[in-house]
């Protein structure tokens, strides 16, 4: 399988970005863990509602607003990924920061196009 990515602020609901993001994440063989506000199952991955400690993390793919986000900001750099990825609607400017410090690559784009043209 590839580099583990992590689907931070994931969603039951069909209808949430989130949740077609592990879908398509799946979909392209990646290997996913998630975690959201409720546990649950999508497209067999489990949804963890805690911090786990994941091992070997290569991307965070955030879906969570700025606000959102500032009770994840330790928690992130904490895994230390290669990188972070911040679809629409979750620019941080603070987080960049933070991940700059912490030499965490910052992308600012959109996971569901990154896999549906081949540069994910």
């Amino acid at each position: 399988m590839s580099k583990k990515t992590l689907v931070l602020g994931a969603s039951l609901k069909t209808n949430r970005y989130s949740n077609l993001a592990i879908h398509r994440l799946v979909n392209h063989k990646q290997n996913v863990v998630a975690i959201g506000l409720r546990e649950g199952k999508v497209s067999g991955i489990k949804i963890e509602a805690s911090l786990i400690d994941f091992e070997d993390v290569d991307t965070v793919t955030l879906y969570l607003n700025p606000m959102r986000q500032q009770q994840y900001y330790e928690y992130i750099v904490s895994l230390n990924p290669r990188r972070v990825i911040f679809n629409p609607g979750t620019e941080n400017p603070e987080l960049y920061k933070i991940l700059k410090k912490a030499t965490i690559e910052i992308e600012v784009a959109c996971t569901l196009v990154l896999l549906s043209t081949n540069q994910y």
